[in-house]
């Protein structure tokens, strides 16, 4: 292995649905449920929950790629990140518009309901539009 490929971190993020992410990234940034923390070759072991938010994939410096995540696990150690999330989505794919009418509508849900899984979706929906957001603003 050259001294360039054992300083890469190995990220894996597997929903239930497929295998979504495996290469070897520079750097990856998880949003975790006390805050968002970066995993850099030689971390340190950590599991821990994620919540919605953004996942950025930094390699060469810059992000190469932004998913957004609607929770899960994460689990980095020393090479290697892996999230295991519920559902995630490239911010490519998706406008504020569509994020917005996702928001809109499970506002609506949640007034018929006070179900837990309501006010969870009005949670997720409110984390995609910032995300959105947020990426709009980027480019």
């Amino acid at each position: 292995m050259t001294e360039k490929a054992e300083k890469k971190v190995v990220f894996e993020l597997v929903t239930p649905m497929k295998l979504a992410v495996s290469e070897n990234v520079d750097m990856v940034v998880v949003p975790g449920a006390d805050g968002d923390f970066g995993v850099l070759f030689g971390h340190a072991p950590v599991l821990t929950t994620i919540r919605p938010g953004v996942i950025d994939i930094y390699i060469k410096g810059s992000i190469t790629k932004s998913l957004f995540v609607e929770g899960g696990f994460a689990e980095a150690a020393a090479e290697r990140c892996t999230v295991l999330a519920e559902a995630a989505i490239d911010l490519k794919d998706i406008s504020i518009g569509e994020a917005e009418s996702r928001l809109a509508a499970a506002r609506e849900n949640s007034k018929e309901t006070d179900e837990l899984a309501e006010r969870r979706e009005v949670f997720i929906a409110e984390a995609l539009v910032q995300a959105t957001g947020r990426n709009i603003a980027r480019h």
